[in-house]
């Protein structure tokens, strides 16, 4: 049990420092790769993901990943708990990482970057706001996100790294960008929860209405209807 907390614990860590670490060099002034864009940033979460799950192996790095499977019985209902902590405390720990990492052009872009995209480094946020649409949004994207996990998992094991790479950068490119596809409390709540504790100057609100409602719940739901639609439909699990 201690070895697989471990390994969702980092997993989820390198996860986030990826993909915060890319959003830190769109953002930020002064960095290399500045303004470098959508298309730039989608890819290396796909990237990094893959390179995790080469890394760290079957691992959920998503509480909703971790309550399809338990309710798959993939793993045991007493690990779903656990399993969420340590992937949103893993979350946490590799946003603030990346601060360290990226502390000399946060001081740059103090007073030269909107707030908000200060904030928008950490957490998912919707650039038009209407709750039940968001809500809605990340509750459909996960689903086809976990059920496309699920899928790859059970017919092309072997490359599961590399298919999943794949599923990230379509559902980021293709149902993206209205959320920001959070799909994943630990993606969104461990960041956000960085970014209330870290030393940033002049922060913009963090938005926990947002952010406990929307990418707090609607990937348990869509971890629901994952469940029910590999179970029942494709007979798989």
């Amino acid at each position: 049990m201690l070895n697989h907390l471990l390994a969702e614990f980092m997993g989820t860590a390198l996860m986030i420092m990826f993909g915060v670490g890319v959003h830190c060099d769109d953002v930020l002034k002064k960095t290399k790769y500045e303004a470098a864009g959508h298309l730039f940033a989608i890819t290396t979460w796909a990237f990094g993901i893959s390179v995790v799950l080469f890394i760290f192996g079957g691992v959920c790095i998503n509480p909703a990943m971790a309550l399809t499977q338990a309710i798959l019985g993939m793993i045991p209902w007493s690990y779903f708990i656990p399993y969420s902590i340590a992937e949103v405390a893993g979350g946490m720990v590799g946003a603030m990482i990346i601060y360290v990492m990226y502390a000399d052009h946060f001081k740059a872009s103090d007073g030269k970057v909107d707030p908000i995209a200060i904030r928008n480094i950490f957490s998912t946020n919707p650039n038009l706001r209407n709750l039940p649409r968001n809500y809605f949004v990340e509750t459909f994207a996960t689903f086809i996100f976990l059920t496309g996990i699920l899928a790859i998992v059970h017919t092309y094991a072997a490359i599961t790294p590399v298919g999943v790479g794949l599923l990230v950068w379509a559902v980021g490119m293709g149902l993206g960008g209205t959320t920001g596809f959070a799909m994943n409390q630990a993606r969104d709540l461990g960041p956000r929860l960085a970014f209330q504790l870290l030393p940033i100057k002049n922060k913009a609100n963090n938005d926990w209405q947002y952010g406990l409602i929307v990418p707090g719940t609607s990937p348990f739901v869509g971890a629901i209807l994952a469940a029910a639609f590999v179970r029942f439909y494709l007979h798989i699990y």
